[in-house]
């Protein structure tokens, strides 16, 4: 949402799985709101990533429509975020038609689909989304692979 945790998280953890696997991916990280704007992800995303090995530099922004023209695949942390960007999606008119899909599509077998949010938890809450992270952000670059 904010774009200071989850997404952030997913992008710092599928850009180290791409760059140790060799494979060349343009990612970008962005929240449907916002709020924050330009602000490095919050202290506690970054101190768990920074932990496991993750560096977590992104500055936050705004999902834009020019991000369906610019990105392959749009990948949402839980399904408010996914309703938003597909309503944003609905009658453009492009030539590009970019999926919009979330993030634990490709971590299979898991009911509910969504990414928690940990803003408001505590320190266990964004281990457990590094944890998700880290099994979706593996199955989604199984599939980039292929």
């Amino acid at each position: 949402m904010g774009n200071i945790c989850r997404s952030p998280t997913a992008e710092g953890v599928m850009r180290a799985l791409a760059q140790r696997a060799g494979v060349d991916v343009t990612l970008d990280s962005a929240g449907t709101g916002g709020w924050h704007a330009g602000e490095l992800p919050d202290e506690r995303s970054r101190a768990a990533a920074k932990a496991r090995g993750y560096d977590l530099d992104h500055r936050a922004r705004q999902f834009v429509a020019a991000d369906f023209d610019r990105f392959d695949l749009i990948v949402c942390m839980d399904r408010d975020n996914l309703a938003h960007v597909q309503r944003m999606a609905r009658g453009r008119e492009t030539t590009k038609t970019t999926p919009v899909k979330l993030l634990r599509e490709y971590e299979p077998g898991v009911h509910p689909p969504d990414v928690p949010d940990p803003y408001s938890g505590l320190g266990d809450d964004f281990e457990h989304v590094l944890d998700i992270c880290e099994r979706a952000c593996a199955g989604l670059l199984d599939e980039a692979r292929r």
